[in-house]
């Protein structure tokens, strides 16, 4: 089988890029971000100087994944409060960037808590936006630290589940340190894995339309020396039958509070494999992801994108040839079925782990517990 070996004992940590940073340089302070488009073919970065930039890099995906886009959403009100524009305003078009994600709203809304509450507090503008900025930067760390919180907990599972090691995991889009102030939420746990040599094989799924399986989980595993192979989302089905899969892991973009998990589109069919064929199906993410408020998952709002992702391919090197700027894949006028996003149900849910640790069974008063014991742990 032609695929990305392991190299034994070699952790080749990503020291390029980082995802996201906060300067502050003679002209103004501006957010800088890793354009994740560009990905892997090239590491180019975008520089933000309003809200209006950083609304633009959510909706294209150059800065994407649930834990980076609250941390976005933060630097975004402190970068509208310390340029002068209307704070509120930034923070309602940041809110809406992507309906999906409820770390995007709720980075938003921290960020703008503090801003309101030094305002308040003060009567200076000045100090209210140095007080979103240290909301944001507070959320970057706690996020990190979430993220090596998280990776120890779902080993732990994963060993409690598989005894002995040898793990061959599936994982679906993108969950690692492209999305995260630390090392990632699914992708953490099968790097540690890697890293005390319990990781025999990361399958990695291209995820269809925009291959961020194939362009950003691929690059990430290269470069920490994992041993991985990519695969078709449709040959996921063939794979399992094979019993190659011991475990599936996924991130989250919301988790409602009866458990229903929404995922990168082509996470429910994995689930429904994994139950077929008695594999555990396990979702990693942050306490933050999980919302009281969306009791189920007929509740999530489902980001609907625009069918060219799906009737063209787009690259960076990509000729510009169709509607949105990429090769025609079907023939001019085709619609397109485009969803985001799609909603696994609790009951095909194996575990959802977090930094306060997994449930199992994943049960409405389990999550309201694990919330309930994430708001009383302080932040660091």
């Amino acid at each position: 089988m032609a695929d990305q070996q392991a190299r034994p004992g070699e952790d080749k940590r990503p020291s390029g890029i980082p995802v996201i940073r906060w300067e502050e340089p003679p002209e103004g302070p501006v957010l800088i971000l890793l354009d994740q488009t560009r990905l892997p073919s090239e590491e180019v970065e975008l520089v933000c100087t309003d809200a209006s930039a950083l609304v633009e890099a959510i909706r294209s995906l150059a800065v994407r994944g649930a834990p980076v886009l609250g941390i976005a959403g933060a630097y975004g009100v402190a970068l509208a409060a310390a340029r002068g524009f209307d704070v509120d305003e930034a923070a309602e078009a940041l809110e809406s960037a992507r309906p999906t994600a409820v770390n995007l709203s709720l980075g938003v809304r921290r960020g703008l808590a503090a801003y309101r509450d030094a305002l308040a507090a003060t009567g200076d503008p000045t100090a209210a936006a140095t007080a979103a900025l240290a909301s944001a930067q507070a959320l970057h760390r706690e996020d990190a630290e979430a993220s090596a919180r998280m990776a120890a907990h779902g080993l732990a599972l994963l060993d409690e589940l598989m005894p002995g090691g040898g793990h061959r995991v599936l994982t679906h889009c993108n969950t690692g340190a492209l999305v995260s102030g630390g090392e990632g939420t699914a992708f953490a746990v099968a790097l540690a894995a890697h890293r005390v040599g319990r990781l025999r094989r990361l399958w990695v799924d291209e995820t269809r339309p925009l291959l961020q399986g194939a362009r950003l989980t691929a690059w990430e595993a290269a470069r920490s020396g994992m041993a991985y192979t990519l695969l078709t989302d449709s040959a996921a089905g063939s794979l399992f039958a094979s019993g190659e899969v011991d475990a599936v892991l996924i991130g989250a973009d919301r988790i409602a509070a009866d458990g229903s998990v929404a995922n990168k589109v082509g996470s429910y069919p994995l689930a429904v494999l994994a139950r077929y064929h008695h594999v555990p199906f396990i979702v990693v993410a942050p306490v933050t992801t999980i919302d009281p408020d969306t009791p189920d998952g007929v509740s999530i709002e489902v980001e609907q994108r625009p069918g060219f992702e799906v009737t063209e391919i787009l690259t960076p090197q990509a000729t510009a040839m169709g509607g949105g700027g990429g090769v025609p894949l079907a023939p001019l006028g085709t619609q397109a079925y485009n969803p985001a996003f799609d909603v696994t149900p609790p009951e095909l849910v194996t575990a959802i782990v977090t930094e306060e640790g997994a449930v199992s069974p994943v049960t409405p008063e389990a999550l309201a517990a694990l919330c309930a014991q994430g708001r009383a742990t302080p932040a660091v």
